[in-house]
């Protein structure tokens, strides 16, 4: 008989199996395969072999962390800190931002323009600017812990309630 038992699966296959769902940064795939007992050498030889495929990338990985980021309102620095964590490299981060930046300035869906989505995610939060220092200072939290930098918070605090229309 050649049935396995459950746990007899081998990295490649769990692997695939986690690949089938999202994309994960090696890194990600390294922790996850080795939490199963499988062995390092056999992890590695199996993620050579799945980037040499093009069945995971960094790269991709990043780029669709990114976008995903961006579609619930976070800052750029609270996505590079994620990736960061999930074991991309400064170099690749550096990359995957310089071509959102350049797809905001191609006019393609999808850039980011990080002083116009701390406005929309501030103005979808709040009514309004707040009356007294304790409230604006509640709102330069808000945007803060979202990731935003220091001029995307004051940028967002001067302009979310500007009338639309009157934008060139």
């Amino acid at each position: 008989m050649n049935a396995k038992a459950p746990g007899d699966s081998t990295p490649r296959e769990d692997a695939l199996r986690l690949l089938a769902r999202r994309e994960y940064s090696r890194a990600e795939l390294v922790s996850r395969l080795s939490a199963k007992a499988h062995g390092v050498d056999a992890i590695a030889e199996c993620l050579d072999a799945l980037a040499e495929q093009g069945l995971q990338s960094d790269e991709r990985f990043a780029e669709s962390f990114l976008r995903s980021r961006i579609m619930r309102g976070q800052g750029p620095l609270k996505i590079r800190q994620a990736l960061s964590q999930r074991g991309i490299e400064r170099e690749l981060i550096r990359t995957v931002f310089a071509q959102a930046q350049g797809d905001e300035q191609g006019g393609e869906q999808g850039g980011a323009d990080w002083f116009t989505l701390a406005c929309e995610i501030l103005a979808r939060r709040f009514s309004g600017p707040g009356d007294t220092p304790r409230e604006r200072a509640r709102r330069e939290r808000f945007l803060a812990g979202r990731g935003f930098d220091f001029d995307q918070v004051r940028h967002a605090l001067s302009h979310a309630w500007d009338d639309p229309s009157s934008q060139d």
